[in-house]
């Protein structure tokens, strides 16, 4: 079962969207029904809710991440991943510094796209930054949706 784990900060409002977008994209591969998405944070308390705006958001584009509930990243939880998106690249070179063994399986989110640069954490804005979070993940997955699979596969990835 291929697995993906999407990581950010405090775990309620990107990788909650990330998750939720990849986890519906998946869906229309023939294997979509196996893949494993979940996703957690570097730096926060386990069981909060996705930000209301994340909700929002995802409900706007037919997506319920109404259970979603944080967690944070462990090397118990990386070990149960074939690749970990992360949403900015100091959570990217943290985790690969606190768990190398799992430092090959750790790419920067906007990587899967063929680019290098952070998504920008939308707490403390109003909606319209959730929204324009919401479509920066979505353009990324859409670009490195073959990329994820093939890494998240154990292939080689272009």
């Amino acid at each position: 079962m291929p697995s993906v784990l999407i990581v950010c900060t405090a775990n309620i409002c990107r990788s909650p969207i990330g998750m939720g977008l990849l986890s519906q994209k998946l869906k229309s591969l023939p294997d979509g029904d196996d893949w494993r998405v979940a996703s957690a944070g570097t730096w926060t308390q386990q069981g909060r809710r996705a930000h209301e705006n994340s909700r929002a958001v995802m409900a706007q584009h037919g997506m319920d991440i109404e259970d979603h509930r944080s967690q944070p990243v462990t090397a118990e939880l990386l070990a149960d991943f074939d690749l970990v998106l992360t949403m900015e690249q100091g959570h990217k070179e943290a985790l690969q510094v606190e768990f190398s063994q799992f430092a090959k399986r750790i790419r920067l989110f906007s990587e899967v796209a063929g680019y290098q640069y952070d998504i920008p954490d939308p707490i403390g804005y109003g909606v319209g930054e959730y929204v324009s979070t919401y479509r920066e993940l979505d353009r990324l997955l859409d670009m490195g949706m073959d990329r994820i699979v093939k890494l998240a596969r154990g292939e080689q990835a272009a």
